[in-house]
């Protein structure tokens, strides 16, 4: 299991567009992604578990890739919390 701890620097934090981009790169692996804010859980896989969470910008959040390929979703998702949120 690999975890990738990010603060949201987005001032609009994570809404429906980046979290769209988000569900559809996490759905390219067999492996769990997650996301995780203050304790709450949601899948990346599922857009509304994402939008549920409430991100904003300047928040701390933890993603967790388990399973096969986590390390090449580790790879992409975070480069693309990095350039995008």
């Amino acid at each position: 299991m690999k975890e990738f701890t990010y603060t949201v620097t987005d001032p609009q934090g994570i809404h429906a567009r980046p979290a769209g981009e988000l569900v559809k790169l996490a759905k390219e692996f067999s492996c769990n992604v997650n996301i995780s804010k203050d304790g709450k859980k949601g899948d990346c896989k599922k857009i509304f578990a994402i939008m549920g969470l409430g991100i904003k910008g300047g928040m701390e959040v933890v993603l967790s890739f388990d399973g096969e390929d986590e390390d090449a979703a580790y790879e992409k998702i975070s480069s693309f919390m990095k350039e995008n949120l």
